[in-house]
């Protein structure tokens, strides 16, 4: 596959949300997003920019309700999108990790494009809620993700007193891991990265 053109755009409607993702693997990390959640916005940003993702998304969700739906909609539908961008995964790098901190913060995430979904997340928040978000809702998010994009994901906060602070670094690192998953290895082209010979 072309690199130049690992693009996807999914939609998922149900009677909680309408959600749309559009991406590409490839870009710059432009970002245009309207969840309805102001931090939740935030943290999709900083994946878009530090996984170089090109990154739309649109929701409407009964927020009136809480922001439950809506953020792991967006995680099942941005999952679906990466693995549709990413196809048979011939030629990438397959592993990636990250280690980011932010002030008195510091997290560390690992991603496998293995087939196989699992989500291990050991994140301490110091409070309940950063704004509108409860950061219960960061769970739910990769965990939508790591279901639908086929991915084991490993998140840790292993240092962290301000809540805004550890859940920025864990989207951050989550970004920059995906990154180096996603890039293509020049000595792989064309192999996909498994003894199996499928992932």
């Amino acid at each position: 596959m072309d690199p130049k053109h690992r693009v996807a755009e999914i939609r998922r409607d149900t009677k909680e949300t309408q959600i749309r993702v559009k991406l590409d693997l490839d870009g710059r990390g432009d970002s245009k997003l309207a969840t309805g959640i102001g931090f939740f916005d935030h943290m999709l940003d900083q994946v878009a920019r530090h996984g170089l993702i090109d990154l739309e998304v649109e929701a409407a969700g009964d927020l009136h309700i809480d922001g439950h739906h809506t953020v792991e909609d967006v995680g099942i539908t941005f999952g679906q999108a990466v693995a549709a961008a990413v196809g048979d995964k011939k030629g990438i790098t397959r592993y990636g990790h990250a280690y980011v901190p932010l002030d008195e913060a510091l997290s560390r995430v690992v991603v496998d494009f293995s087939g196989r979904p699992g989500l291990h997340m050991n994140v301490p928040f110091s409070s309940g809620m950063i704004g509108g978000f409860d950061t219960q809702l960061a769970f739910e998010f990769f965990q939508g993700f790591s279901n639908h994009a086929l991915v084991t994901l490993h998140i840790d906060n292993l240092k962290g007193q301000n809540a805004h602070h550890q859940c920025e670094t864990v989207f951050k690192a989550f970004g920059r891991a995906l990154r180096m998953a996603l890039a293509p290895d020049p000595r792989s082209a064309g192999i996909i990265p498994s003894t199996k010979g499928s992932l």
